[in-house]
């Protein structure tokens, strides 16, 4: 910084430094150059004057007037040298625009006040000195004019006061304005780069959210319409075990294949149309928000429609059928329309419905196992009493459906056991599978590695734990623990 306030690099206003030397600009400099040049005629006429007056020779008091005019060129850069040199000349009585500029530019810089405040203080004392000797004089040279003795004295006080306080106070004021300036231009800086940085962070919630729905979105398709293709080709392959065995159940699996099929393509064509539905509202300019919610709807009516056709029995790979047990939700729930965003959570599948998953399995030939707090209760005594939080039950089923869907493709024929146990603020489940069977068909089902993925990250998001791996005996165990949310019984 300057001695007047104005940054060595930079203008008053912000601009880069275009002028020569220590000028922010070219017309600060021309300013500076008009006045040092009116201050050196001055000067050097008062300096004629003074040297008549004091009987010196002319010729010293140009060239002391010479001197000192010219000192206001450096009033930006030094103004308490051009403040000194004016009260230097004072007893010249000469330099009364160097004095009044010099005050304004010191008032108006960044010297500290108190410095300001002393010299300020000798030119008041310089002026009333000053002006209290010339008017002594001249009061006493003219004989008719007595004038009371406060006369002179405040006389000079006033041309004091008038010569030095007008100056010192209009360039307090510009310093204090040009600091509220520049205060207000840093606050608005560091507004704009806080929008900015608001910008960016919202820019990247914004596609963080995107790819939180897609993940979302990906998941419910994958649970919903593989598990059920997987069902289709096992009982495809069932299908193809007893074509020649037994024509009338291999005429009744295949009504219940092409019934599968004929649903899996419905549910997929109506996550399609959400997804377009979604898409067409986004290009409008209208807020599309609801389609995952619509989309988790879509998936609950799929597993709605799944219990549906649990209920039926299903002829299993060796021709035997069973039939599962009554689902605990209400189907005509699910069937319903599709709900807003604010009933999205309340959706889904419920613990009550495990035991008709797995009666599927089992229709499909398995040999699953359910067990409830580590001792092997009625499928339909699951989970009795006992409501979760939607999210916890949903996320329970899910976990279970894919590891039983892994089951049928990875592990043919092999022994499966489901345990659900009621912990102290969690929710444990876990699924095993014994080693596979090696006189099982191979259904054939192709795998895209996805399945564990979901499981964890559904675990993951509701601050659970998901851990899956082989076992010693060959199989392979998949465990999730669940905080609970609101538990709330229900009237049994």
């Amino acid at each position: 910084m300057t001695a007047t306030g104005a940054s060595e690099g930079v203008g008053a206003r912000g601009a880069p430094v275009s002028g020569p030397w220590w000028w922010a600009r070219r017309r600060s400099a021309v300013l500076d150059v008009f006045l040092a040049a009116a201050s050196t005629v001055e000067c050097v006429w008062e300096g004629g004057l003074f040297a008549h007056e004091a009987q010196l020779p002319g010729l010293l008091g140009m060239l002391l007037g010479l001197l000192a005019g010219p000192v206001l060129l450096v009033r930006r850069r030094w103004p308490v040298v051009v403040v000194l040199v004016s009260i230097a000349v004072m007893p010249a009585e000469m330099g009364g625009l160097l004095s009044v500029v010099g005050l304004y530019t010191l008032a108006a810089s960044d010297v500290p006040r108190r410095i300001t405040g002393l010299l300020a203080g000798m030119t008041v004392v310089g002026t009333l000195v000053t002006t209290f000797l010339t008017l002594r004089e001249d009061v006493a040279a003219q004989q008719d004019f007595h004038p009371p003795m406060w006369f002179v004295p405040l006389m000079a006080l006033a041309v004091g006061l008038v010569l030095t306080a007008p100056p010192v106070l209009w360039g307090l004021y510009i310093a204090a304005r040009r600091r509220l300036v520049e205060s207000l231009r840093e606050r608005a800086d560091g507004l704009e780069r806080e929008l900015s940085l608001l910008a960016d962070r919202a820019e990247e919630r914004a596609e963080w959210a995107r790819n939180e729905e897609r993940t979302r979105i990906a998941r419910e398709m994958h649970d919903v319409v593989a598990h059920r293709v997987s069902l289709m080709v096992v009982h495809a392959a069932a299908l193809q075990a007893v074509a020649l065995k037994d024509p009338e159940k291999a005429s009744k699996n295949a009504g219940l294949v092409g019934d599968m099929g004929r649903q899996a393509l419905t549910e997929l064509r109506e996550m399609l149309g959400v997804l377009r539905t979604a898409d067409g509202a986004s290009g409008r300019g209208t807020a599309a928000s609801g389609a995952p919610e619509r989309l988790a709807a879509v998936a609950s009516r799929a597993g709605a429609k799944a219990t549906v056709q649990a209920r039926v029995p299903e002829p299993s790979a060796d021709g035997a059928s069973a039939a599962s047990s009554s689902a605990g939700c209400s189907v005509a729930g699910a069937e319903s329309s599709v709900p807003g965003a604010g009933d999205a959570d309340a959706e889904g599948p419920c613990l009550t419905e495990l035991a008709d998953l797995v009666g599927q399995s089992r229709a499909a030939g398995m040999v699953v196992e359910l067990m409830v707090d580590e001792s092997a209760e009625g499928e339909a005594a699951a989970v009795a009493g006992r409501r979760y939080a939607a999210r916890v039950e949903r996320t329970v089923y899910r976990v279970v459906q894919e590891a039983l869907t892994n089951v049928h493709k990875h592990a043919p024929g092999a022994r499966a056991r489901v345990r659900l146990a009621h912990r102290d603020g969690e929710l444990a489940v876990q699924v095993e599978n014994g080693p596979c069977e090696g006189g099982a068909a191979d259904a054939g089902l192709p795998s895209g590695g996805n399945g564990l993925v979901g499981m964890r990250e559904r675990v993951t998001a509701l601050g659970g734990v998901f851990v899956s791996g082989p076992t010693e005996a060959g199989g392979f165990r998949v465990s999730a623990v669940l905080p609970l949310g609101a538990v709330s019984h229900v009237a049994g």
